[in-house]
């Protein structure tokens, strides 16, 4: 069984997130083995570039540390597709036999560029930023939407 994590820098604070991305995580566990693994997101009360350059190091430390698996960033200029393009590629892990795929969402300040350097592929869900929790629960929800367009679901309309 395919093994889907996403890594996200910080932590979530709100509920009503929480509870979706449980609600998500448990429809996904007909389908693969999924898991949301979060690494501590720098705290700061000033910026400027050497600083942020630092918050991206220590987060990036942190990401590679546990990413394991084919990395995926998520990032505003990765490659957007429909989500039946989404669902194709999670198909062709499912089929190559691929283990592990981890799915990489940066902090405030996104990812380094050491980390998009690891990742195989980079993905845009929009050219619109969005915050980084939120961020967790549309990506739960569009690779559930894939396993339910692989296999024929009425979910996705």
């Amino acid at each position: 069984m395919l093994k889907i994590k996403i890594i996200a820098v910080g932590k979530i604070k709100e509920k009503y997130f929480s509870d979706a991305i449980a609600e998500y995580s448990k429809r996904l566990s007909r389908y693969c083995s999924f898991e949301i693994v979060e690494v501590k997101e720098e705290t700061f009360r000033e910026t400027n570039d050497g600083i942020k350059a630092r918050i991206l190091k220590a987060e990036e430390e942190r990401i590679l540390r546990v990413a394991s698996g084919y990395k995926i960033a998520f990032a505003i200029e990765g490659k957007k597709n429909s989500s039946e393009g989404f669902a194709e590629r999670i198909g062709k892990f499912v089929k190559d036999g691929e283990n592990e795929v981890d799915f990489i969402i940066g902090g405030s300040y996104g990812l380094s560029a050491a980390v998009k350097a690891e990742c195989k592929e980079s993905v845009s869900f929009s050219d619109m930023t969005f915050p980084h929790t939120l961020m967790r629960v549309v990506a739960a929800e569009q690779i559930y939407r894939a396993f339910t367009i692989l296999s024929g679901s009425e979910y996705h309309k």
